[in-house]
């Protein structure tokens, strides 16, 4: 870790004030926040109100710091934590700026979880800016969310989707924001290829003979997300199925499909059941599920024992799992929908104008907001898409619509089939190509850059920042009209 970038002395940095999930639990919130404050503690002071549910440790606080510095190597880092239930109310933010005295509040996850502190926005950005670290899952541009867009001094988007929605839903109101671009980065200590002859290759065979009961497996995928709707798990299943389908015997039962995840779930459906329906009688030994905790150096032998990670989510923000796939240099198959198709590194087939050249990684305007009709097919060599065939306008009284983004079963089996076609040389030589774009500064998935990232962002953010007006004047004659301002079809 390069914990001397732009090092400032602990009594001379800014404070932030951190409201998202703990940064001491494993959801994938936590985790990317965990990073962010690890990766930037050389350059600002944090504190965080640590959000659960039914949090265990509320009401208490604790220092995080010593073992921040060892993990770091810093002497001084400065990062406490106040667990709560939820996300806290505007009565304990009040009572924690009081206490800290923090320069900043920064904010990740779904805009609906922080309404109380929107609500207060007026009174906090006299004093100082609101930072949010976005992400939408799907076009139309939710304009139901601009009040809360509005809200924020910075919004830093994990996608290039999102931070084009940003920037669609804000229109002229933005104009004083900075937008930035900040994907999602991981621990490259935690995430990375196992080489023959370590430790960590030894654990793996002897993890991948209990997984399989010794039976050789020649060709494994693997899926590691939560058993939920959106995340299309029995399509998944339904593919691998249609692949068995199209070997022989003897090639099918040297294939397994992993699935780290709940067996049944009511957000979700009963796995079990699927299997059985699909599996049980043709393929007895192809299923296999991990449900149980594990720590992550155990998923990072999952990926690398995989010969491919599988994600057809409907919509997707970003796919975590995809990150931890390409940095252990495993391929991927996923559905081109929201930020999954960022790290499918899609590009121009041709110069199309100043800052659009051949060979460029794609970015999204208002009249290109998605590439998920494939209007560019040309791609990284690690990713195996599937384009999505049909799309369906959800919706709930709260998010009252965003795209359904669904590709077809025997789309995505056509792309197991590809990737089993390779031989295992040439699916580690596309796997190192994902990892070594993963880790480029162009992508940025580490958790290093992405520190880097957010003092950029920051620094310019404080730099710039003017508090807010004592009060606004708002021409009520000028209709706020919710209507569609991008194209509906693209």
């Amino acid at each position: 870790m390069n914990s001397n970038f732009k090092y400032i002395p602990k009594d001379k940095r800014k404070k932030i004030l951190l409201i998202c999930d703990d940064i001491r639990v494993h959801s994938g919130v936590a985790t990317v926040a965990k990073e962010i404050v690890v990766h930037t503690c050389q350059h600002f002071n944090w504190t965080q109100i640590a959000g659960a549910i039914q949090h265990p440790d509320k009401g208490k606080k604790f220092d995080l710091s010593d073992a921040t510095n060892q993990q770091t190597g810093l002497k001084d880092s400065d990062i406490t934590v106040y667990p709560v239930d939820g996300y806290g109310d505007s009565t304990l933010v009040r009572q924690i700026i009081k206490m800290e005295k923090p320069d900043a509040i920064f904010i990740i996850t779904d805009p609906r979880y922080f309404e109380w502190l929107f609500n207060i926005e007026n009174e906090i950005r006299k004093k100082m800016p609101i930072i949010y670290l976005n992400i939408w899952d799907d076009y139309p541009a939710p304009l139901y969310n601009r009040a809360f867009y509005e809200s924020c001094d910075a919004l830093l988007a994990i996608s290039k989707q999102t931070k084009n929605i940003n920037e669609i839903v804000l229109g002229d109101k933005g104009k004083n924001k900075i937008f930035k671009y900040v994907p999602h980065g991981l621990n490259t200590d935690f995430y990375f290829p196992i080489q023959e002859n370590s430790i960590h290759h030894e654990n793996m065979k002897k993890l991948k003979k209990d997984l399989f009961g010794g039976n050789k497996k020649d060709f494994v995928m693997f899926f590691n997300s939560r058993n939920i709707r959106r995340k299309q798990i029995p399509d998944a299943m339904v593919a691998f199925r249609i692949f068995l389908d199209g070997l022989t015997k003897e090639e099918a039962k040297k294939c397994a499909f992993v699935l780290k995840t709940e067996r049944s779930s009511e957000h979700g459906t009963n796995l079990l059941a699927v299997k059985e329906l699909l599996f049980d009688e043709n393929y007895p030994d192809s299923i296999f599920f991990v449900d149980k905790p594990i720590g992550v150096e155990e998923l990072n032998l999952l990926y690398n024992l995989s010969d491919v990670q599988i994600l057809l989510t409907s919509n997707e923000g970003w796919g975590l799992t995809l990150t931890e796939s390409m940095l252990t240099g495993t391929p991927i198959i996923a559905n081109v929908t929201g930020g999954m198709q960022d790290q499918m590194r899609f590009e121009y087939d041709m110069d199309e104008g100043p800052g659009v050249k051949k060979g460029g990684w794609i970015d999204f305007d208002k009249d290109f907001p998605s590439n998920h009709l494939g209007t560019y097919r040309k791609h990284g060599e690690w990713a195996f898409p599937v384009f999505p065939t049909n799309r369906s306008l959800q919706g709930s009284p709260k998010t009252p619509y965003i795209w359904d983004d669904r590709c077809t079963a025997e789309d995505a089996a056509k792309q197991i089939r590809a990737v089993w076609s390779l031989s295992p040389e040439e699916r580690r030589e596309r796997g190192e190509k994902g990892r070594q774009w993963a880790v480029s500064e162009e992508a940025g998935f580490t958790a290093e850059i992405m520190g880097k990232r957010v003092i950029e962002t920051l620094d310019e953010l404080f730099e710039t920042w003017k508090p807010r007006e004592k009060f606004e004047l708002i021409d009520a004659n000028i209709e706020d009209r919710r209507i569609l301002n991008h194209s509906l079809i693209y």
